[in-house]
């Protein structure tokens, strides 16, 4: 049974695993230690709704057989994609460098030294390499097992004494605060865990199998394989997002219980987070937070840099896929690894990696609301999704996550303007 349903495990639970990143982690660790358990409520809230976009994300690709892009590119005007695509662009490739610095500086905190650039450039080469060298299979193998990294944190909150009754009570019977910096928080976790490259990686990733797989077609091809593959994408999906709020919300938990109860309320970023950990809570749960940091990366980075490779490649209309060797794909790979690099720059110029960060979730959000927008309005299409448009519930959820995203994305505009 549980070989079974693991084998069953894929897209779904690699791109939610993906979403707590160490940028992730730190917001996670921020609302933490700022408003303790008050917080936890918001990764029950935002389950359903991220749950949500992503089975729509994976049955486009499912359905059809190509990813978001592809599918913008073929059915809505051009200028309208390329808008689209470069914004996403440029958040990824913020997003993957503010990565990589955050899994060197994890390494900094645990090996010691002054090493950080060369820990950076090691990770980021690493990444790629398994991209662009490694067999599909193998490398979507290692990316599943890799979002085992994340159970750090469930062993990291074990690791220390926490009020469990207090925890439930703030969760499940919030009491929400309206004040300015209450709201914000709320908007940076909905930015954090709601992602347009989520959407990408997922939906291109449900194509990918398809061409891999000659036993698979997409479903407006054979649609007998419909019933159990949409059974697969939402046992995938559902999994794979309640386990990324499930870990989110552990990060919540260990860092209101250890760093706001002792009044460090002011956290800028997850290796802070890790190292502000280790006088309070012992060494044993500083190591598993911060070598968490490294595992969430080595997952998170090649998602960053593959959903921007889909989707530029989708755009421009090259060969894409994991699932094709380099020589196949060399625009295509060529993407993944000059992202990768610009990765690394980010990390060796001087650029606040705070300030960074928070233009990335401007951007995100600015992208997110207007996607998600014309994700539901492609998927209700029947010259595109033909019989397999969206169930009413499904739909009915995803105009609720699409008009939440939305009043996101304006408070995020609106803290920059304020």
């Amino acid at each position: 049974m549980k070989i079974t349903l693991w084998s069953r495990l894929g897209p779904g639970l690699i791109t939610g695993a993906a979403d707590d990143d160490p940028s992730g982690i730190a917001t996670y660790s921020q609302v933490g230690a700022q408003f303790g358990y008050a917080i936890g409520w918001t990764m029950l809230f935002s389950f359903p709704l991220m749950a949500a976009i992503q089975e729509i994300s994976a049955r486009i690709g499912r359905v059809t057989g190509r990813g978001i892009a592809a599918n913008l590119r073929r059915h809505y005007p051009l200028p309208l994609l390329h808008f689209i695509v470069a914004l996403l662009l440029v958040a990824n490739i913020i997003n993957l460098g503010a990565d990589l610095g955050a899994m060197g500086d994890a390494l900094d905190l645990v090996i010691g030294g002054t090493f950080r650039a060369y820990y950076v450039i090691a990770l980021a080469v690493l990444c790629a390499a398994l991209q662009i060298f490694s067999s599909y299979e193998r490398y979507v193998k290692f990316l599943k097992w890799i979002t085992l990294a994340l159970l750090a944190y469930v062993a990291a909150a074990l690791a220390i004494d926490i009020p469990w009754g207090t925890v439930a009570v703030q969760t499940f019977l919030p009491a929400p605060e309206l004040n300015k910096d209450y709201l914000l928080a709320i908007v940076a976790i909905l930015g954090t865990t709601i992602s347009p490259y989520m959407f990408f990686w997922q939906s291109s990733e449900e194509a990918e199998e398809e061409r891999i797989d000659p036993k698979q077609k997409p479903l407006l091809a054979d649609p007998k394989q419909a019933k159990p593959q949409i059974r697969r994408i939402e046992i995938d999906t559902y999994i794979g997002m309640a386990f990324s709020n499930i870990i989110g919300l552990f990060i919540i938990i260990t860092t209101a219980a250890t760093l706001h109860a002792h009044g460090h309320t002011d956290i800028q970023s997850s290796s802070q987070a890790a190292e502000a950990l280790r006088p309070i809570a012992g060494k044993f749960a500083f190591l598993l937070f911060a070598l968490g940091i490294v595992g969430t990366g080595l997952l998170a980075v090649p998602v960053l840099a593959g959903s921007a490779a889909y989707a530029v490649g989708e755009t421009l209309h090259w060969k894409v896929g994991l699932g094709r060797l380099p020589h196949e794909a060399k625009a295509f790979y060529a993407l993944i690894a000059v992202a990768t690099l610009l990765g690394i720059a980010i990390n060796l110029v001087k650029i606040d990696p705070i300030k960074a960060l928070f233009w990335s979730a401007v951007i995100n959000g600015i992208v997110a609301a207007p996607l998600m927008v014309v994700m539901m309005i492609m998927t209700a299409n029947g010259k595109i999704m033909g019989r397999f448009t969206l169930p009413p519930a499904l739909r009915i959820v995803g105009w609720i996550a699409t008009a939440v995203m939305t009043a996101t994305a304006l408070a995020l505009i609106a803290s920059w303007l304020i």
